[in-house]
Parts: structure tokens; sequence; C-alpha cells
């Protein structure tokens, strides 16, 4: 199962957008407050609001709080620090609990937790001159590398919603 955890988000629109892919995707979600906005339908413009319904999702306080509450979480920390792309992790175990934690859109997963955990750190290969991309596309790019390296679990490959010959 994969788990998305956002440290402390500051764009309600992104953290919209995450939840779609989440719900999507059948990640499970995991807010680490506080938060600057509230989880509704007018903070969020939309972006996410069609999709709460079928989205797993869980609010801590703070970063203790998450912790305590999965102490033995195997958490994987994407930050412009790592060293190592999404690719050079491998995740083969569809059974496997992996927590992906992604940080603020100003500051990022604070210095103190990426210190202790050097061996988790992975970042997405840019350009030297690009600080980072936006939240919701990094959340996205990671979510869907761990599914590729699963096989895409149990992920519909057809769209059911207008049917297999609809190209036909």
């Amino acid at each position: 199962m994969i788990h998305v955890v956002l440290y402390m988000p500051e764009i309600p629109q992104n953290t919209g957008n995450i939840m779609r892919t989440c719900s999507a995707t059948g990640s499970i979600l995991h807010i680490i407050g506080p938060l600057p906005f509230k989880i509704d339908a007018d903070s969020l413009k939309r972006s996410g609001m069609d999709y709460i319904q079928n989205l797993e999702y869980f609010y801590y306080e703070n970063y203790d709080a998450f912790i305590s509450t999965h102490p033995s979480a195997d958490i994987y920390y994407v930050t412009r620090y790592g060293e190592k792309a999404p690719s050079m992790f491998k995740f083969d175990d569809s059974l496997h609990d992996y927590y992906l934690m992604f940080g603020r859109e100003s500051t990022g997963i604070p210095k103190d937790i990426l210190s202790s955990h050097l061996d988790h750190c992975m970042r997405l290969p840019m350009k030297p001159f690009a600080r980072s991309l936006n939240l919701s596309n990094c959340v996205a790019i990671v979510v869907y590398e761990v599914l590729r390296q699963l096989d895409y679990l149990d992920l519909a490959t057809r769209d059911f919603l207008k049917g297999e010959d609809y190209l036909k």
C-alpha cells in the first residue's frame, strides 16, 4: 500500500490535486498540520472535492503525532537534498506499506528530520538551476514510479467509464 504524507502543506489547491491523485491510485493520504487552510470545498477550489468521497485520509496535529501513530513506518523522504532518484529505490513488495513524505511548498521537510534518514531521501532529477517542481506534480511522479515498480497493483488499464470499444 502506498501512503502519501504531506508535511504541513500550505497551498490548498496542491492538497486538492494530491487528494485526487491519491483517490485515483488507491493511495492513503496523511496530512501533518497545522494547516493554514481548511479541508473544504471553498479552500480546495474543487481540485479535490469530487474525489474526497473515495479517499482515505488522516490528519495529525503535528509530526510527533504522525510518528507516534506509525512508529514502524517505512518512510521515504522526497527532498531536493536527496541524492538518489525514486527509480533507484526498489519497491517490490505489494504487501508492504510504503510511506512517501513530501514537505511544505516553501521550506520542504525540516533538516532535522532529513538528516536522520539520509538513506531514505530521494530527489526528482532536474536541471541544476531548478530549485523544485510543483508539490502535486512531485507526488504524482513518485507515486506512479512506485506503482510502476509494483506493476500498477489493481489499477484499471482500460477506460471503464465510456467502455472498451469507445475508440473503435
